[in-house]
């Protein structure tokens, strides 16, 4: 098999119903499959699969194994050249995965690559996850052609040059399937949110190039699983931005040093802000960093 494009779901029977149409219709390349992986779904995801969308490859997981967790184990079962990740509440357009398995094909040094991620909801501007390509700045902190913080550009097309970047994006990226066995794949106990940024990270520290192809794009409605003020986010990507820093980073201690006072300086942001519960979250996400490392 050539590639298998993998939509991991969890109770998103509504999503899939909306989405994978798109999918299906763009998605015609000859020996490439589409898989949902079941994250331990308790509605009537599976159901609704063998019933509106036969065509596509279900893998059924015994639980909710997280979003790194649940790709590593679907990966293990997959043995195509390539596999896309591809989050279930995306929109692809035609001619969406043509230039990203022409570009793998002919440039072997690259170990994934992403489309250009733009809003399904305002369809004109990037999205937040992943926008034009993904970079790390000097404190370990990530933002993207198109996104820096939460403050997204409108596509004028400022961004329609094919370039190495520092991650692409879980949202939609393509990647060499025995790349991803060999690193790992994605570190399980992040459980989501940055675990993408650290497995390209090992990637780039192993030699790998990243690109981001502009040419293609999809619409990603971004939020699906957690809303972008939602403590639990807030704490996953605290925690795991650390965790990446600590992993990967050569030399990290000076960085982390400043993490600790910037960190608890945007927690108190927080607070000024009236929103206590992303303040707390902070905090556990530091406390259970030291745990994790």
């Amino acid at each position: 098999m050539k590639c298998s494009v993998i939509i991991l779901n969890w109770n998103g029977a509504e999503m899939l119903r909306q989405y994978l149409p798109s999918v299906i219709a763009h998605t015609t390349l000859p020996d490439v499959e589409i898989i949902v992986a079941d994250n331990g779904s308790t509605d009537n995801s599976v159901a609704m699969l063998r019933s509106e969308f036969p065509t596509v490859r279900i893998i059924v997981l015994d639980r909710n194994y997280g979003f790194a967790e649940g790709y590593n184990r679907t990966i293990e079962q997959v043995a195509s050249d390539y596999v896309v990740l591809l989050n279930s509440d995306v929109e692809v357009t035609e001619g969406w995965l043509e230039p990203m398995l022409a570009y793998m094909d002919a440039n072997t040094d690259v170990a994934s690559v992403q489309p250009k991620i733009r809003s399904y909801a305002n369809r004109r501007y990037f999205e937040h996850a992943g926008a034009a390509g993904g970079y790390v700045n000097a404190l370990g902190y990530p933002y993207c052609r198109g996104r820096v913080l939460w403050k997204v550009e409108e596509d004028k097309g400022q961004y329609d040059t094919t370039v190495d970047v520092d991650w692409t994006s879980g949202a939609c990226m393509c990647v060499r399937t025995n790349v991803y066995k060999e690193l790992g794949g994605l570190d399980a106990s992040f459980f989501a949110h940055m675990e993408e940024i650290d497995l390209c990270w090992r990637m780039r520290n192993a030699g790998w190039r990243l690109v981001c192809l502009p040419q293609c794009t999809v619409y990603h409605l971004g939020g699906g699983s957690l809303h972008y003020d939602s403590p639990r986010k807030t704490y996953l990507n605290h925690r795991n931005n650390l965790v990446m820093i600590r992993k990967n980073m050569r030399f990290p201690w000076g960085v982390l040093c400043l993490r600790f006072f910037l960190d608890y300086a945007t927690a108190f942001l927080y607070l000024a802000q009236g929103r206590p519960a992303a303040f707390k979250a902070v905090f556990q996400a530091r406390r259970d960093y030291h745990k994790m490392v």
